[in-house]
């Protein structure tokens, strides 16, 4: 490797640039990796997701409502305002179920109506105490559950 110092009467400096063809050599070569694997790694199974509106809910006197709190290992769920353990609620969704169904006449009445679970469930709460919820209500017969949430301010009802 040769420089050029400088000889007699030549105003001439050292050259110190760097060489910069190989960091655009190596940047090529990884710009090409990428554009060949980012397709491969985005793909995805084309889904239709269901598009989120408010839509006020109608409280029907036979309809049972869950509140639902967590904290850590302990769920704590709330039949109106009476606190249940995980068998308790599934004897009352059942009684509950049961005495619906005697009212509206039995279960070959026509029209009959079961009804249905609304749950309430704290922002925090871990998703295993909602879902044992559910699982429970739906094991007791509940053919129908909902979640009742807090529209985005200024959201307009759906009617």
């Amino acid at each position: 490797m040769a420089m050029s110092v400088g000889g007699a009467g030549s105003d001439e400096k050292p050259l110190s640039d760097i060489n910069t063809t190989p960091l655009v050599d190596v940047m090529l070569v990884l710009l090409i990796i990428f554009l060949i694997a980012v397709p491969v790694v985005v793909q995805s199974v084309e889904l239709q997701l269901p598009k989120v509106e408010f839509e006020p809910t109608t409280t029907k006197p036979e309809n049972v409502s869950l509140s639902i709190r967590g904290t850590g290992s302990e769920c704590q769920v709330y039949w109106n305002l009476t606190p249940v353990s995980s068998g308790e609620l599934r004897e009352r969704a059942v009684k509950k179920l049961e005495d619906e169904v005697a009212r509206q006449g039995g279960p070959n009445a026509p029209g009959v109506e079961l009804p249905e679970v609304h749950i309430r469930g704290d922002v925090n709460t871990p998703y295993r105490c909602i879902g044992g919820t559910i699982y429970t209500m739906q094991s007791a017969g509940f053919a129908k559950v909902g979640f009742i949430s807090e529209p985005e301010p200024g959201a307009s009802p759906r009617l």
